[in-house]
């Protein structure tokens, strides 16, 4: 029996194979206009292409969540040195 692939759209987190596990700080765009810190725990890419990541905002008191990558929204920090 194949697993299928679910989507984090779906409401479903991605079959973990698919998954690359990653530390990721990122500054994150709000909805008021503000930025916040936050960090990628992974990125996976469905059947169409699109990109997702599990984001979580730091300090939010929220869980992270897979939704899909927007680099207008989401500012890739380094890690080490510039």
């Amino acid at each position: 029996m194949v697993e299928s692939r679910r989507s984090p759209a779906d409401g479903g987190d991605p079959v973990d194979p698919d998954v690359r596990w990653v530390y990721q700080p990122v500054e994150v765009h709000l909805a008021d206009g503000s930025w916040v810190l936050g960090r990628i725990s992974g990125w996976w890419q469905d059947a169409g292409g699109d990109r997702w990541c599990r984001l979580r905002v730091t300090r939010s008191g929220r869980p992270a969540r897979w939704e899909r990558f927007d680099p207008a929204r989401v500012v890739l920090l380094p890690v080490a040195g510039l």
